[in-house]
This record gives C-alpha cells, sequence and structure tokens, in this order.
C-alpha cells in the first residue's frame, strides 16, 4: 500500500511536470507534508469540535470549581497530542525508504509527547491545587506541598523516559542507575525531602495552615500565613514584609500559632492597672452612700453592707477601724469592674471573665483584668482595650483611688520649687 501510494505520488508529480520517482525526496516530501496536513486537520477537529464542546458543557454547570480546569488550558493541551499521535502512526508508513529519517522522526515525537503528557498533567495539578485553595481544603491538606512533589517526581520519571526513548533504551537501565546517585540526590534536595516529610507532619498535626496567625520571633514572623510549599512557608508580616520560614523549622522549632483564638471567637485581654497604695483606705459612710446609687454597685453595696452588720454584731470596740469587717475603695472598686465587664456588650460571657488582684510590687498593686473579647479582629479588639482601660483610668477618683505612676520631671522641679521656698 505504501509503494501504491509514492507511484501514485509520483505519477501526480509527472503530470504536473515535475519529473518525479516513488523513492526520490520530492514525492517523500509531498508525502510529509500530507502527513502534516492530516495531522492538521486531526488538531482542527478535536480542538473545535471536542474541547470546545466541553468547554461549553463545563461553563454551563452549576458548580464553578471546573472552570478552573479551562482557565489552565489542560483539555488544549491534550489536544496537542492528536497530531503527534497520527504524524507519530503515519511518519514510519511514509519513510519506509528513509530508515535514518524515520528512526529520527519517531525518536523525536515520542519524546514530544513525553513532554505534553507531563505539560497536561501539569496543568491538571495546577488546577487542583486552585481548587484547594477556592475550596479552602489547603487549610487541612499542605495539597500545595503534594502537588509540587508530584510536579518532581514527574520531571524525573519524564526526563529518563525521555532519555530512554532518544537512546533506545528501556528506561530499567536507568531507573537501576538511580541507586547510585542516591547520595547526590539526598544532597541536591535536602530541604525538599526535609520540606516534605515536614508537610505531612504539619497537615497530620494541623500545625499551620493557609491564612493562620503564626509567631515565629527566631525568623522575625509575626503574621498571617500566605503559602505553604515544599520547602518553605511564606508568612505576610503586619507591617507587611514577607517572612519564608523552611518548612521543617516549623517541625524542629518552637513557634506560636494563634489558630485556637480565631476559631474560639474570643481574643484575650490581660492587662493590669497599677494601683497607689497611699489611695486604698475604707470607705466612709458619705463614700458608701454615694457609691451604693452607681447602677453596677446597687446590688452590692446593701448586701455586703447587711453582711458586714451581722458579721460585727458580735465585735466590740466598732469604733477602731482595725475592729471588725469594713469596705475598702479597693475591694469596692474591683466588684463594680467585674459588674461593668459582665454588661460589656463587647466581652464574650461564654469565656473566662475575671478581675484579679496581683501580688503589690513597688510600682503599686496591680488589678488585672483577664477577658476575652468578642470580636477577635485586631483593630476591632485594639479599639476594645483602650475603650475599657479609659474607662477604668476616668473612674478611679470616684472610688478615691489613684493610678500608681513614677515621677516625672514636671514631679521633680515641683519639689525643688516647694523646697526653695520653705528654705528662703
Amino acid at each position: 500500500m505504501n509503494t501504491n501510494w509514492r507511484v501514485e505520488v509520483a505519477s501526480w508529480l509527472t503530470d504536473l511536470g515535475i519529473n518525479s520517482q516513488p523513492t526520490d525526496g520530492i514525492s517523500t516530501s509531498v508525502l510529509l507534508l500530507a502527513c502534516v496536513l492530516v495531522a492538521g486537520i486531526g488538531y482542527f477537529i478535536t480542538h473545535h469540535f471536542f474541547v470546545s464542546g466541553i468547554n461549553r458543557i463545563i461553563r454551563r454547570s452549576s458548580v464553578t470549581w471546573d472552570d478552573i480546569f479551562i482557565r489552565f488550558k489542560m483539555f488544549e493541551r491534550l489536544a496537542m497530542l492528536v497530531p503527534l499521535l497520527i504524524l507519530d502512526f503515519l511518519l514510519p508508513i511514509v519513510l519506509t525508504e528513509h530508515k535514518v529519517l524515520s528512526l529520527f522522526l519517531d525518536r523525536a515525537l515520542g519524546a514530544l509527547l513525553v513532554i505534553l503528557i507531563i505539560r497536561a498533567i501539569y496543568a491538571g495539578l495546577n488546577a487542583v491545587n486552585e481548587i484547594a485553595d477556592v475550596k479552602r481544603i489547603n487549610r487541612n491538606l499542605p495539597v500545595k506541598s503534594f502537588v509540587q512533589l508530584t510536579k518532581l517526581f514527574l520531571f524525573f520519571i519524564g526526563l529518563i523516559v525521555i532519555i530512554s526513548v532518544l537512546s533506545d533504551r528501556s528506561p530499567v537501565y536507568f531507573f537501576s542507575g538511580l541507586g547510585v546517585a542516591t547520595g547526590l540526590v539526598m544532597l541536591v534536595f535536602r530541604d525538599t525531602i526535609l520540606g516534605f516529610v515536614a508537610g505531612i507532619q504539619l497537615a497530620a498535626n494541623r500545625m499551620v495552615s493557609k491564612g493562620d496567625w503564626i509567631q515565629m520571633d527566631k525568623y522575625g514572623a509575626d503574621g498571617a500565613v500566605e503559602d505553604v510549599t515544599l520547602t518553605t512557608v511564606k508568612v505576610r508580616n503586619w507591617d507587611n514584609t514577607i517572612t519564608m520560614i523552611p518548612a521543617y523549622a516549623l517541625v524542629s522549632d518552637a513557634f506560636k500559632n494563634w489558630r485556637g483564638m480565631s476559631e474560639s471567637g474570643g481574643r484575650r485581654i490581660k492587662r493590669s492597672i497599677n494601683i497607689d497604695v497611699n489611695s486604698i483606705k475604707f470607705l466612709s459612710d458619705d463614700e458608701k452612700s454615694r457609691l451604693s446609687k452607681v447602677n453596677h454597685l446597687k446590688a452590692y453595696i446593701p448586701q455586703k453592707l447587711s453582711e458586714i452588720t451581722t458579721a460585727n454584731q458580735l465585735i466590740s470596740d466598732l469604733d477602731m477601724p482595725v475592729n471588725g469587717r469594713r469596705l475598702t475603695n479597693i475591694g469596692t472598686f474591683r466588684i463594680y469592674l467585674q459588674e461593668f465587664l459582665r454588661q460589656h456588650p463587647k466581652i464574650h460571657k461564654d469565656m473566662t471573665l475575671m478581675v484579679r488582684q496581683l501580688a503589690p510590687t513597688t510600682e503599686g498593686l496591680p488589678i488585672e483584668l483577664y477577658i476575652f473579647t468578642n470580636d477577635i479582629r485586631w483593630a476591632y479588639y485594639e479599639e476594645i482595650q483602650a475603650d475599657i482601660f479609659d474607662h477604668v483610668f476616668a473612674v478611679l477618683p470616684e472610688f478615691g483611688l489613684q493610678a500608681f505612676q513614677n515621677p516625672t520631671g514636671i514631679d521633680m522641679r515641683s519639689i525643688n520649687t516647694v523646697v526653695n521656698k520653705l528654705e528662703n
């Protein structure tokens, strides 16, 4: 059949006035051109009918994630295989009289087929990674790390297959040589191997995912995780700088992940105000009467006074302040803060809410607020915290209390002025 084709082509060329023989270069060139034309027609049909049809079906589907395959042109890359397969089938038939050229083109087409198949798989893997981002699957699984590792594996497999095709040797021959190069591979791809193992550990233990807020002082990282790759974790710090952390460092070193705070829906405020101990005292009757009108203390003060009166009935010499029980301004202030925070609309009521007294220091008596806001967004959290402590500082004088503050330059100048006046 191949001979008949050549005879027909040579006869047709002769009729056109071109002197040609069935086995010469002119007939071969025409047959090659015909093969390329048939391959082009095959690509045209595949691309404009099958690929376009699949793309239209995907665009009309109710889901949106499958559109990602269109964006990465996976089907277009698969369509490129059709003309190569046609050429791979036709060229050996056409080039029976040109063994060297046939062998060269056959091997070149084989290598090109491997490259196109790998490129199509790469496009599919990129689409899968994009879908994982859209569906937030990568928050639980290091999809990008697996995709990158698969690409790396395919690259080496493809390289070996291409070399075996071009050299006309079995791929097993080249795979057997990998054992010799294992040490070199381990040295060159040390970070890749460590990163992959670390990625599996990070995913299995849910240590870090895209979108988490992590803090790792050793690497100067304090911000949101933007990307988790095979070898590195990309962190955008709150000052918009970028920190790249080796993936295996997150397994071998300590770091803080704020995901628990985000998932709980509450963000902790743990801050204290130092009270000047010289301003702590028992409440007078006038102060008790005035503070009993405070909304947050209307239930507490009468109840506490009744309890104190009952406890003091058996105690003599109550005119002495040290005898019996009495209300203090610091204790009343602490109860006021508890009630104020319990009724605050921005405080999480299902989490720890505590106003406690810490050990006194040279800077006064610390009163600590240990509470959680119900808004974890940083800006809003800071605003809530500031509003609470604005109020705390403002109400101190109502209880006869003062915040502790080290003497400033103005205080020292005032002291010097008083001393000078006394000396004069």
